[in-house]
């Protein structure tokens, strides 16, 4: 069976957003898979998705501040692509770095995630619109 839906997430600022509750309270469908797979595509060149703790608020902040603030630093007077603002080629290199894409193990109707992983958004512009995520879910 395959099932394949969009989700529209809220404008959030830019940081690491937990968005595993509002994945799953968007795919009841998953809890008729006894084994399968869920794909997680983002839609969006300025935003990402990751595997990451989510227990502890400080690993997102943390996250953010070291994509911003060590690996990708905005306003770098080398960055030609800035139609959007001083946050645009930043925010594209941080989601190649990141990824725009996520397969998940489904186990007896629930995502198989390890104890502490939950599913991030990465958004990294400073004014970002809604953002749509393909999930596409598959298995028996």
């Amino acid at each position: 069976m395959w099932i394949q839906k969009i989700i529209h997430l809220r404008p959030r600022p830019r940081g690491f957003h937990l968005i595993t509750d509002e994945i799953l309270r968007e795919t009841p469908e998953i809890r008729q898979f006894r084994v399968g797979l869920m794909h997680i595509f983002i839609q969006h060149t300025s935003a990402s998705l990751a595997l990451n703790e989510h227990a502890d608020t400080t690993v997102r902040a943390d996250m953010e501040a070291h994509f911003s603030r060590h690996l990708v630093p905005p306003d770098m007077p080398y960055f030609s692509h800035t139609y959007e603002g001083p946050d645009d080629m930043p925010a594209h290199i941080k989601s190649v770095l990141i990824g725009s894409s996520l397969t998940l193990p489904i186990t007896n109707g629930r995502l198989n995630l390890g104890t502490w992983q939950g599913i991030y958004l990465g958004e990294h512009r400073d004014r970002a619109r809604s953002r749509r995520i393909v999930v596409t879910i598959f298995g028996d």
